[in-house]
């Protein structure tokens, strides 16, 4: 198992890794719409999820991955109300390669943020 860590990423804000590799796979912890340097990223849904993507392409490439190398994708949403909104943005990175992918709405994420996306992916 490889530990993966970038500072181009926000840092984890507990006891756990930005990712791991395993067996040629990418396992990321959920991206919060954090910049690297920890701060909120100001805006609404839509700020934010570009946000969750500038993270997770940045953990996904010092793992030696891309998102058209991401298998599967999780996404956590504080109201499902946004969903069409944030399915809109995520479509323009992920528009001609289609992960499988789960979307649920959550009680609370952390730092009252909208939304968390964590990902599998092959790793090159």
């Amino acid at each position: 198992m490889k530990i993966v860590s970038t500072n181009q990423a926000p840092a984890a804000i507990g006891p756990y890794s930005q990712g791991v590799i395993v067996n040629q796979m990418f396992y990321s912890s959920g991206q919060i719409p954090l910049t690297p340097e920890g701060e909120i990223v100001s805006g609404g849904v839509v700020e934010q999820t570009h946000q969750v993507f500038r993270n997770l392409q940045a953990v996904l490439e010092e793992a030696g991955a891309t998102l058209e190398t991401v298998v599967k994708t999780t996404v956590f949403i504080k109201n499902m109300d946004d969903f069409a909104t944030i399915n809109e943005v995520y479509g323009n990175y992920f528009s001609s390669h289609k992960p499988a992918r789960s979307c649920v709405e959550v009680a609370r994420l952390p730092k009252d943020v909208l939304l968390e996306i964590e990902v599998i992916a092959q790793v090159k």
